[in-house]
């Protein structure tokens, strides 16, 4: 019988020895490498092209979701096992989402080390019956939508809150008094029924919906599209321009009312989104501030296949033109071309 090829990633030697001495008891497992960072992991898979990851995600230099997203991509026949000391609910959804195998608490018994390595190689999903039960506990709780949809102005608040902002940063990015924003977030606590920032970023995580802003509000100009013709379409708008998604989301508006759209400013925020959402339709400008939008392109085409990206840009270029149809876009505009007519005609080839 062959044996397991296991990979263990964990940057505390001790912690290492633990999983180590209790792998001895599976006569099936072998321990081919041990690393202790991101950098090292990577390699350590370049290298062995392991059966079996058992991997604590809190190491040095590793970001978790998007490392284990580009993992499974690279080594779709591997089981990743996260053995944590981290029971918070919305990091193992996020984990799992991510393609996960499966979720062990370190302070499970050995027994349960065991089982949970037997239970990922048989094809089976895995996740500690404390973390279960807390899922279930925060599922039964936070199952119920708001009521109405947030304004426009509370999402962008939400969305900033997402990114770990203040209220003094984020007055000063929306061009507001620190107490308008404390009043918008009364507002939006008891809109979500939470009671604290963290509460309703957690919130936002488990209903990303609520950062969509519909078609029908973001305009309340009539639709130019038939009601017979829409169906929903989701779009994620990205630019670091929040003058220029304003004046793009009110033609989306006009043109689809059906339209749930979704914004970033940077690409950090638009991962984050992908990973929660599928867009149907991703424009992105090419410049974001300090970053590209060839790179965003990227970055959501390693998550999913799926969205069609667009870029966009004020000044057209034709080798920026060439690397973004390289990088996953299926087109490259010119923003004094995007109108009203032209979103319409995107739209209608999504829906199609």
């Amino acid at each position: 019988m062959n044996k397991v090829r296991t990979l263990l990633a964990d940057d505390h030697a001790l912690v290492r020895e633990g999983i180590r001495n209790a792998l001895k008891n599976l006569s099936h497992v072998s321990i081919i490498a041990e690393v202790g960072d991101g950098p090292a992991l990577m390699a350590a898979l370049h290298d062995t092209n392991p059966d079996l990851l058992l991997l604590d995600v809190t190491m040095p230099e590793f970001k978790p979701v998007e490392a284990i997203h580009q993992i499974c991509s690279d080594y779709p026949d591997m089981k990743i096992l996260v053995i944590s000391a981290y029971d918070d609910d919305v990091y193992v959804q996020g984990l799992m989402q991510a393609g996960v195998d499966g979720y062990l608490l370190k302070d499970q018994s050995l027994g349960d080390l065991q089982l949970a390595i037997d239970r990922v190689l048989a094809d089976e999903k895995w996740v500690s019956s404390r973390v279960i039960d807390k899922l279930v506990r925060i599922s039964e709780r936070t199952s119920a939508a708001p009521a109405s949809p947030l304004t426009s102005r509370q999402r962008d608040i939400l969305r900033l809150l997402q990114q770990g902002l203040d209220n003094q940063s984020i007055a000063q990015r929306m061009n507001l008094s620190i107490k308008t924003i404390e009043n918008h977030l009364t507002r939006i606590y008891r809109q979500l029924d939470v009671q604290s920032r963290l509460e309703a970023v957690k919130y936002a995580n488990h209903h990303p919906d609520i950062l969509g802003l519909p078609g029908q509000i973001a305009t309340q100009e009539p639709p130019t599209m038939k009601a017979s013709d829409q169906s929903a379409v989701t779009l994620l708008l990205v630019d670091d321009n929040a003058r220029y998604r304003y004046q793009l989301r009110r033609m989306i508006g006009k043109v689809c009312t059906q339209a749930l759209i979704y914004e970033a400013e940077n690409i950090d925020e638009t991962v984050n989104l992908v990973q929660h959402i599928t867009p149907h339709l991703v424009l992105i400008d090419v410049v974001l501030g300090d970053e590209d939008g060839i790179h965003c392109t990227r970055r959501i085409k390693a998550i999913s296949s799926k969205p069609r990206v667009v870029l966009i840009s004020a000044y057209p270029d034709r080798e920026f033109h060439r690397l973004g149809l390289e990088a996953g876009a299926v087109a490259f505009l010119d923003k004094k071309d995007l109108d009203a007519a032209s979103l319409r005609e995107l739209i209608e080839d999504v829906m199609r």
